[in-house]
């Protein structure tokens, strides 16, 4: 990939070309295609979906479905019933915990997740747990951060119901084993959720490859808007599944007493959706797929074994995650300087880190710390900038020690 041409595809790396972004894992920055898409929906297309008959609503309703077959060819499902526009992967895990498992969990049942989930994938099942006397275990990590699977053939039994598990740790930038946690668990007749959030903008998804019962993702991490999140399922838990929003066009008929709902999705999508928010993730998309996610995933991950290398080479940093990297994620910190302030240093020579326990504060226990850095990146960041964030490190620290 041409790194200094797409560059030039990003309006605010171009307007600010001395700002160094690492903090892509929150939220990536957006491509003119997508911002020019969003634009021409508010100035020619912004009519409301599904629910008008004059052309130009129509037409509008048609580039809003066009995204859901989209979605269908990004992750390689078989049909566009299983996917579920919504607000985002929170939202997305949100809904299955409460609109499916906790109609369908009982007391004793088991709900397996990892030590190293973000909060949006743990919080739902430790309150479903909670409401339905169902239990939740861990799958513990190796001293290196990535997953045990001993630890999960473990864990996992004939009591668990489900297996929620992110699929590229937001830490440790680790990618999971998808294909031999989805076999642990099927063996077990145990559904499987992936938490796509971090994988979505870096891999490519082919979700007949490895079956699980459900996905959810983010757009705005993917060079999408925020407020957009795709929710996948499989058409026969989807069918089954309470609705956990009541209201307009979600439904077929209503009385003075009852409704009845419309089929999936539309059952599952009440009220007006995040119509530019759809839009622009079918453009973002688009500009993915002429990328190439596997040439994505290549990059980001040469980036990532790039600040690694050069991380590990000074005194005092230690870098958290295996030594072969897989992502463009990196957490660090260095001794004897609290996150915080050195994430503001940063900050003051225009560089962004993220410091904090990244919303992943079990894992951070885990590893013995009360925070990180994390430095994030993108296949628009380069090695020059990784090369300005060590020496910036490197001042840093005897700006600290007073030399």
């Amino acid at each position: 990939m041409d790194n200094q041409k797409i560059r030039v595809d990003f309006p605010m790396l171009i307007k600010h070309p001395d700002f160094i972004y690492f903090d892509n894992a929150a939220t990536t920055q957006k491509p003119k295609s997508v911002i020019d898409a969003l634009t021409n929906y508010y100035e020619n297309d912004n009519f409301n979906v599904h629910r008008s008959v004059y052309s130009a609503a129509e037409r509008t309703t048609q580039i809003f479905e066009a995204c859901r077959e989209k979605v269908i060819q990004f992750i390689n499902a078989k049909e566009n019933k299983s996917i579920i526009f919504t607000a985002g992967t929170t939202q997305s895990i949100n809904q299955v915990a409460n609109g499916y498992y906790k109609y369908n969990l009982k007391k004793d049942d088991e709900i397996v997740v990892s030590i190293a989930e973000h909060h949006s994938n743990l919080l739902p099942w430790q309150n479903i747990a909670k409401q339905n006397g169902s239990k939740l275990k861990y799958i513990d990590i190796n001293e290196d951060g990535t997953l045990n699977l001993e630890s999960a053939k473990k864990v996992i039994n004939t009591k668990t119901k489900l297996l929620a598990i992110t699929a590229v740790s937001n830490v440790l930038g680790t990618i999971n084993n998808l294909k031999a946690l989805i076999n642990i668990a099927h063996q077990k007749n145990v559904d499987v959720l992936i938490d796509a959030a971090q994988a979505a903008p870096e891999i490519k998804i082919d979700i007949q490859e490895l079956k699980p019962e459900w996905m959810a993702f983010s757009g705005h991490k993917m060079l999408a808007p925020t407020g957009i999140g795709i929710l996948y399922g499989r058409k026969d838990l989807l069918e089954k599944m309470h609705p956990t929003q009541l209201g307009g066009e979600m439904i077929e008929h209503v009385d003075k007493n009852n409704f009845k709902t419309k089929d999936i999705p539309y059952r599952l999508e009440a009220g007006t959706p995040n119509i530019e928010g759809v839009i622009g993730l079918s453009t973002a998309i688009d500009y993915l797929q002429s990328l190439g996610m596997n040439n994505i995933e290549k990059y980001c991950k040469a980036l990532g074994q790039y600040l690694y290398d050069q991380l590990t080479k000074i005194d005092g940093v230690t870098v958290y995650g295996p030594e072969k990297r897989q992502t463009g994620i990196v957490s660090f910190s260095i001794d004897n300087i609290h996150p915080h302030d050195a994430a503001t240093y940063l900050d003051f020579n225009n560089i962004a880190v993220r410091a904090g326990q990244h919303c992943a504060e079990p894992l951070t226990n885990k590893l013995g710390v009360n925070a990180t850095l994390r430095a994030s990146m993108y296949f628009y960041n380069n090695k020059d900038e990784c090369d300005k964030l060590i020496h910036k490190i490197i001042e840093m620290r005897s700006f600290f020690n007073g030399a």
